[in-house]
């Protein structure tokens, strides 16, 4: 799994695990659930409208016969008046990410199937309501004594915690719910959660839908597919030379800056919400972190281009602000309000489903040490192009290699899984997605019969979550009522790449009509609110809902902008250097309405600018005056 990289970043859009799942250790058929003689007494759940709240006590560990249970928090949405012979288990990614306060979202997501059909979605066990593990790191502490002190915190019962005791606490609920059978909705490692128990129960599956498919093998150790789907990933957002004037060879330019960056990193400044500036590094790690952010932020993944060109020619400011996007340093909140990025990954949970369910080259019970001698001469001994753009040894701090070797594991590895029943099977996979990518997706569908597989194009991780389009939605839709599901209509990036950051004024080209300094200052300060509102967007789609009035950006070269109540006002904002931006922009939901604008700095020529509600620019720049017009101004981007 993307683990190092993986959990610095925010792990789940709406409706996804950020992070892929390893092998898993199952349970025969047989196997007693252990809650037969249980029923679930409902009642109005206090936070999710239209669902009733149940708690299921279940034991904590079956196959070691560890004392001891866990209450599981659930809710359910009823089809009729009462409940349906056949329920939909909605199950959430990660490992660690708790449904419940997504069950809203999965009803509306998967509503054609609950015409007829109850929805339950429930907690996991470790996370949520559901016993959540809490492991936090400590400043200073080295990866080995994080992952050895949450371990222990955890202590025995950490045996308790793999897919399968997952996949028994599904069948606990359907028993006590009283249905006939499942229909098993997952997203990211809910797919491997789903697929285990449809292994182990088959006889008890109505039907799966696999939203960024983790496979039931779980993925190759090293995750050398998510590398290879780089490659078509860069070729679909560049497609149609949409980086023509940014990049000529993404790919090429990618794998130049991460050789460059993993032998020293590049050095910039970082501007804060004050306009304070802030020495900071950029490695080959981070790079790799926001190009796989970008499975959950396509806004991310089209500044990544231009972002990776600058830093070829020196200027590290474009990737260290990406990097602080991804992992929510950036943009800053209002003080006093809490941080815009939350966390909604149990990391205690994530460790020891991942470390115990994983399977690595390496013995159980040897040491930390043995282990990652062992881990890294199998990995180097791959060629360089299983990595490429990237490198072996990054491709091992990326995963959970390293967590892992250091996790005292408490179970044997997983047996090899078996195979799957033939039930009517919908498999999503989002062309973009690097966590999943569709090549897992391909090798799930080849083992079902009948198995509908559709890849939604220019979509990443948790397709139903983040398309953009209704493709996916029309999918489930057409599977539910029995019908063929069709391919994706032919459309074009909604995210296009962002333009090429200009390193200094003399750079840009003057407009008709306003030559010299004073059309290249235009265009500077054109430039200028395009980088905001991409920044702005970034942001928004990073933390999946508007920014509150207060919050601060810092400008790439300089300066700060501050979001009030329907504006912007910037104070010196720099992209190009040497010309700084002041003024207030006037927003109508989000859109510019108006702008006045002042233009200063060393490179720059003095003046002002106004821009009017109907997109008429006018004013006076180095003493001459100008009025351009909405058509005069697309023209010059």
């Amino acid at each position: 799994m993307l683990g190092r990289t993986s959990r610095v970043l925010p792990r789940a859009c709406a409706l996804c695990g950020a992070l892929l799942a390893m092998g898993l250790a199952t349970l025969s058929a047989a196997a007693p659930s252990s809650a037969a003689a249980q029923t679930l007494d409902f009642s109005p759940c206090a936070q999710i409208q239209s669902f009733s709240c149940a708690t299921l006590a279940v034991p904590l560990d079956r196959q070691s016969g560890l004392t001891g249970t866990i209450s599981l928090h659930l809710a359910r949405k009823l089809a009729g008046a009462a409940p349906s012979k056949t329920a939909v288990i909605g199950l959430a990614g990660g490992p660690g990410q708790a449904a419940l306060p997504l069950a809203s979202a999965m009803a509306g997501l998967i509503a054609p199937a609950l015409k007829t059909r109850d929805m339950i979605v429930f907690d996991q066990r470790g996370t949520g309501e559901s016993g959540p593990l809490r492991c936090q790191a400590q400043p200073h502490e080295s990866v080995g004594e994080y992952v050895k002190r949450c371990a222990q915190q955890i202590g025995a019962a950490r045996s308790g915690y793999s897919t399968a005791e997952s996949v028994q606490d599904i069948e606990a609920i359907r028993e006590a719910g009283g249905y006939e059978k499942l229909v098993l909705y997952g997203t990211s490692y809910g797919t491997k959660v789903a697929l285990d128990y449809a292994e182990t129960y088959p006889s008890h599956v109505e039907a799966l839908v696999l939203d960024s498919v983790v496979p039931p093998a779980g993925s190759e150790p090293f995750e050398r597919q998510t590398f290879q789907a780089i490659r078509r990933v860069l070729a679909e957002i560049c497609a149609h030379h949409a980086c023509r004037g940014i990049a000529s060879k993404p790919l090429t330019e990618m794998a130049h800056l991460a050789r460059r960056l993993a032998g020293k990193p590049l050095y910039g400044r970082l501007y804060d919400g004050s306009g304070k500036p802030h020495k900071e590094a950029v490695t080959d790690d981070d790079l790799l972190g926001v190009l796989i952010a970008g499975d959950l932020n396509p806004a991310l993944r089209a500044m990544l281009p231009a972002s990776v060109a600058a830093a070829l020619h020196g200027d590290a400011a474009p990737l260290l602000r990406l990097t602080a996007l991804a992992v929510g340093r950036v943009p800053e909140p209002p003080k006093g309000h809490p941080p815009l990025a939350h966390q909604d990954v149990d990391e205690g949970l994530f460790l020891d489903t991942s470390c115990e369910d994983a399977s690595y080259p390496w013995q159980r019970a040897s040491s930390p040490t043995k282990r990652l001698s062992e881990a890294f001469a199998a990995i180097v001994a791959l060629p360089p192009s299983a990595f490429y753009p990237f490198d072996a040894l990054t491709a091992a701090g990326a995963s959970t290699l390293v967590d892992c070797a250091y996790w005292p594991y408490s179970s044997t590895a997983a047996a090899a899984p078996g195979p799957l029943p033939d039930v009517p099977t919908l498999i999503l996979s989002g062309a973009q997605d690097l966590r999943t990518p569709t090549a897992g997706a391909r090798s799930v569908a080849a083992t079902i019969p009948d198995a509908q597989l559709l890849v939604v194009p220019y979509t990443g991780h948790s397709v139903l979550g983040s398309e953009l389009g209704d493709c996916a939605a029309d999918a489930v839709g057409a599977f539910f009522a029995g019908a063929t599901v069709q391919p994706c209509k032919p459309g074009s990036e909604p995210f296009k790449p962002t333009p090429a950051i200009p390193a200094s004024l003399a750079m840009l080209s003057a407009p008709h009509g306003l030559a010299g300094r004073p059309g290249r200052t235009l265009q500077a300060t054109l430039d200028t609110l395009v980088d905001l509102d991409d920044e702005l967007r970034g942001a928004i789609l990073q933390i999946r809902e508007q920014l509150p009035a207060g919050t601060r950006f810092g400008g790439l070269h300089g300066g700060y902008a501050k979001l009030l109540a329907g504006a912007l006002r910037l104070h010196r904002v720099s992209l190009v250097p040497g010309v700084q931006v002041s003024g207030v922009l006037r927003l109508d939901k989000d859109s510019l309405r108006s702008a006045t604008l002042s233009i200063g700095g060393a490179a720059a020529a003095h003046g002002a600018l106004q821009v009017d509600p109907g997109g008429r620019a006018t004013g006076t720049l180095g003493g001459r005056p100008f009025a351009l017009t909405t058509a005069q101004l697309a023209d010059l981007r």
